[in-house]
């Protein structure tokens, strides 16, 4: 499969996604989101892999979100359902997915790691949620993913501090499964898939899809956020004033919020 923004490969047992746009933090991009997709629905469809592993290029970015820029056009209301709908190919997948985390994953890219089945991340990775510091917001994945892993208070304080985790404090709330050294993380994901791979296949889809069956209605909350944060927040004076502050490196005017 030949693609523009990710690299697909296939290491025996292991389907490979790498996000491929590593001059720009491997943001999204609706042609990214939309081919993410498309390879989580074909790799889906055969037999010759066991375990998807999902992981950024470059050694500094697993992927720091989404831009929003031109999002307010409501004409362009497309170009964010591919987010979701990527998210939910990671949960529709019959395959385990592992997040193998090299860099930065922030934004969209640390809910992007949360909705993947499990984590593996280098010591230096770093996570965090930035949408309320720069006039944005997760409603739908980022927050009840979020809450499961490591509880209400610890998600809502990601949320509504944007404090930076270490790969070690990340692993402590149980944001993620693993960490390991810098140099290892390649190996050690290797392995870790290779581990999962040597289970039933069946037996893990059977348990995939029971640990995902109370979630049924995410995606529904999810696209119902999504479009009040497209055609609503997005215009407000508070979203436009967060944004522009955090381009311009000052500190937001609060009067403009609230109104």
């Amino acid at each position: 499969m030949d693609y523009n923004s990710i690299i697909y490969q296939e290491d025996g047992p292991i389907a490979r996604i790498t996000l491929n746009r590593p001059d720009d933090g491997n943001m999204f991009t609706p042609e990214m989101c939309q081919e993410i997709r498309h390879c989580l629905d074909t790799v889906g469809r055969e037999t010759r892999t066991r375990v998807v592993v999902l992981t950024g290029a470059g050694e500094k970015f697993f992927c720091i979100g989404g831009r929003k820029e031109g999002m307010e056009d409501t004409t362009l209301y497309a170009g964010v359902l591919p987010t979701l709908e990527m998210y939910e190919a990671i949960e529709r997948i019959q395959k385990p997915v592992i997040a193998s985390v090299n860099g930065f994953a922030v934004g969209g890219g640390n809910v992007l790691q949360v909705v993947c089945d499990m984590t593996i991340a280098k010591e230096s990775a770093v996570f965090r949620q930035v949408g309320p510091m720069m006039g944005s917001f997760d409603a739908g994945f980022g927050t009840w993913y979020l809450e499961d892993l490591i509880g209400k208070k610890k998600a809502k304080e990601m949320w509504f501090t944007n404090a930076k985790l270490t790969a070690a404090e990340a692993l402590d709330i149980g944001l993620i499964n693993k960490v390991v050294p810098d140099a290892e993380l390649a190996d050690a994901t290797t392995e870790f898939a290779l581990t999962v791979a040597d289970r039933g296949s069946f037996a893990l889809a059977s348990l995939k899809a029971a640990f995902n069956a109370r979630h049924g209605g995410v995606g529904g909350l999810a696209r119902m956020a999504h479009d009040l944060l497209l055609r609503t927040y997005l215009k407000t004076e508070e979203s436009q004033e967060l944004s522009a502050a955090f381009a311009e490196r000052r500190t937001p005017d609060a009067s403009k919020f609230g109104k």
